[in-house]
């Protein structure tokens, strides 16, 4: 019976909370002064409202880091996770990684990680070499339940 109620005590782990090993992809290295800068945005719902304002449904989020270019890397500086009331959650990374040519490293935010609320956002601050495409950072929020699906996708805004 006390293993029953300890197995109902233990938190779930949830993957927003246990990231991508981030290790596997810091930069070991300065990286050049001559890298161009700059902040994107990024509107993501963990939650939206359903039937009314004082019920919400839950979404699990898949926050894509996308590097655009063929032979250029792009450098992400920290990825910051804010709630609805713009209360940093959560900060994925605190060191400079990669990302290389033409690939996508993912952020996912559990359907049950209520932190983030109806109006959760990210800011990624992010280096690439002077010329290079811009990284493109998504979102895609997805719940099924039974037969009923709902899906939709936001784009990020560079705002510096």
């Amino acid at each position: 019976m006390a293993l029953l109620f300890q197995s109902c005590q233990e938190e779930k782990q949830i993957s927003s909370t246990n990231p991508t090993n981030w290790n596997k992809r810091i930069v070991n290295h300065p990286l050049a002064d001559t890298l161009t800068t700059g902040i994107s945005y990024l509107s993501v719902y963990p939650q939206i409202y359903s039937q009314t304002e004082h019920r919400t449904h839950s979404l699990t989020v898949t926050v894509s880091m996308r590097n655009t270019n063929r032979k250029d890397t792009l450098f992400i500086e920290k990825a910051e996770f804010f709630n609805t009331h713009g209360k940093l959650i959560r900060t994925y990374f605190k060191e400079h990684i990669f990302i290389a040519p033409m690939e996508t490293v993912e952020i996912v935010i559990d359907e049950v990680d209520k932190d983030g609320g109806t109006g959760a956002n990210f800011l990624f601050d992010w280096k690439i070499k002077p010329n290079a495409n811009e990284p493109l950072f998504e979102g895609v929020m997805i719940s099924t339940s039974g037969q009923q699906g709902l899906s939709f996708t936001t784009q990020g805004k560079r705002i510096e």
